[in-house]
């Protein structure tokens, strides 16, 4: 079977800023994503976890998507405008797709 090379970025971030975030995934053209909760981790601030939280303020999501390598740096641009001052995480990775045309 065919695969085809695009990017993944994958964020870890704040859940108050996910909207902003898919906003900013919408208006960058992407095609789709995906939002999971993140439950638990450390980071520099020490370990933390979602247990007790109240309200989304203390809570953490992970958001994934995949582009063309020709849109990474348009997608990376707007995104990090919005998470530059946060907690949070920004990764990009190759990976291969078999329907290149859904990204």
């Amino acid at each position: 079977m065919q695969t085809h090379l695009k990017k993944r970025i994958e964020l870890i971030i704040e859940m108050p800023l996910l909207r902003r975030v898919t906003e900013r995934f919408n208006a960058a053209g992407v095609s789709g994503y995906s939002v999971l909760p993140v439950i638990a981790g450390r980071g520099q601030s020490g370990t933390w976890s979602a247990d007790g939280q109240v309200s989304d303020a203390g809570q953490m999501a992970a958001v994934i998507c995949i582009v063309d390598e020709a849109k990474l740096d348009a997608v990376l641009d707007v995104v990090f405008a919005v998470v530059s001052k946060q907690i949070g995480l920004v990764t990009v990775a190759d990976v291969a797709v078999v329907r290149p045309e859904r990204f």
